[in-house]
């Protein structure tokens, strides 16, 4: 049968922000490549908006409604793509355009980082398909690799850079030498960063993300609430500064792995700023770019990068969403189903084994350094590395650990903040990268 006669697929969109305007344009512009790539013509048919009244460029008013929940249980409508982002009403909606049948894009990392769950039993039900690719890494293909590429291999480790606002803000700090306060200033001023960046800077998004990221990796339910989280906010110039004196760079990393704890095999799922080495292919990631690498056993290593985020790559995502379940709906057929065969365990952070990097004021005297080194003996953990800068009230000490249990390690830093000559505990961070 010829593609003209097939019935056309009906798509409705919820939310007419950034992205969902260039999904809209798109749609409009690129009807004729849209057609040929289904195998039916893609008609637009409804645009859920807050505010009818608002000027919508080009966009026909007749497709524009406020009435989001009526829009997606038309019978006109085949796929519903949702570009509102928070919890609710996009739970809500989703879910009962699921159960009406409708297949569903949605870019919103927050709700499927806690209610995949719950989204992805409602389309196994109704036999139509869930997809989300731009809700972790904008253009940046990740999603689909995993669940289908590497289908037939297992998946060891992710780990990436999924926030481009932090991204930008430490590539600003690391090239000027300029306070975080001033760099995530002119963040917000340029619109690299929302008005309240919260979300961002704490690693919030970047958790999210990467529970997302490890329940595909590794066949489990992880929510956002799984996963280990620290933001940005305390990293200091001078942190990146002593990072470059060890041949390293501060990133905030989105690490999801499988571990070995207590004899049992775990997920580790984990955001954080981390120094890494130069020579780590994360290291050169900079401004508000993304990248993913996936460690693969019969795969290995794979590398991922791209725009993470904006209007027009967050649509490219969607479109390729969007032309995949068109498709299923012109063919009879549907995407891969949620994979939760494994569920493993979710491993404590105490359980990780890291490297910490412990920059610290200390009594500018003879024995301190002594002293640190036999708390971290006390528990086993090695030093890789010593640097001690200035004298005098200013005397700093840098200790570079070898890799030991997050939970030796800290315990180690909170007895050294204890310990008279140490004035203060000023920085500790994790470092990644290395086999040491």
């Amino acid at each position: 049968m010829a593609a003209t006669s097939r019935r056309p697929i009906g798509v409705a969109v919820l939310g007419m922000g950034n992205v969902g305007t260039e999904v809209v344009r798109n749609l409009n512009d690129k009807a004729a490549d849209l057609q040929a790539r289904v195998g039916a013509p893609v008609e637009l048919r409804g645009v859920a908006v807050r505010d009818l009244a608002r000027p919508r460029g080009a966009v026909d008013s007749a497709v524009l409604t406020d009435d989001a929940e009526a829009l997606v249980v038309r019978d006109d409508i085949d796929v519903v793509v949702e570009l509102i982002g928070g919890i609710e009403p996009p739970r809500t909606l989703i879910r009962t355009a699921l159960q009406a049948g409708k297949s569903v894009i949605t870019a919103n990392k927050a709700l499927m980082a806690v209610h995949s769950g719950e989204l992805s039993e409602a389309a196994a039900a109704s036999n139509v398909d869930l997809y989300f690719e731009a809700a972790v890494a904008g253009a940046i293909p990740v999603i689909r690799p995993l669940t289908q590429s590497l289908a037939g291999d297992s998946v060891n480790r992710v780990a990436g850079i999924v926030n481009g606002t932090t991204n930008y803000i430490l590539s600003e700090m690391d090239e000027t030498g300029a306070a975080y306060e001033d760099v995530l200033a002119e963040a917000v001023r340029l619109g690299y960063a929302e008005a309240d960046p919260t979300a961002d800077v704490e690693g919030h998004d970047a958790a999210a993300k990467a529970a997302i990221l490890a329940s595909i990796a590794f066949h489990s339910r992880v929510t956002a609430n799984d996963v280990y989280c620290e933001g940005i906010s305390a990293i200091t110039a001078d942190d990146l500064v002593a990072a470059k004196k060890f041949d390293c760079t501060v990133k905030l990393l989105s690490i999801c792995e499988r571990i070995e704890a207590d004899g049992v095999e775990k997920i580790s799922a984990r955001v954080y700023p981390a120094l890494i080495p130069f020579e780590h292919p994360l290291a050169t990631v900079n401004g508000a770019f993304n990248a993913v690498v996936v460690e693969a056993e019969d795969a290995g290593r794979l590398m991922f990068y791209g725009q993470g985020a904006g209007g027009a790559p967050t649509a490219s995502a969607v479109l390729g969403d969007l032309v995949m379940a068109a498709r299923n709906r012109v063919n009879g057929g549907r995407g891969p189903l949620e994979s939760t065969y494994a569920s493993l365990p979710i491993a404590p952070i105490d359980d990780v084994q890291t490297r910490y990097y412990v920059s610290m004021n200390v009594a500018d005297k003879a024995g301190v350094l002594e002293q640190v080194a036999a708390e971290f003996a006390k528990r086993s953990v090695s030093i890789a590395a010593v640097r001690q800068e200035g004298a005098g009230e200013s005397a700093r000490l840098i200790v570079v650990t070898h890799r030991a249990s997050d939970r030796d390690q800290s315990e180690t830093v909170a007895a050294i903040e204890k310990m008279d000559s140490v004035i203060k505990v000023s920085s500790v961070l994790r470092l990644e990268g290395t086999n040491d």
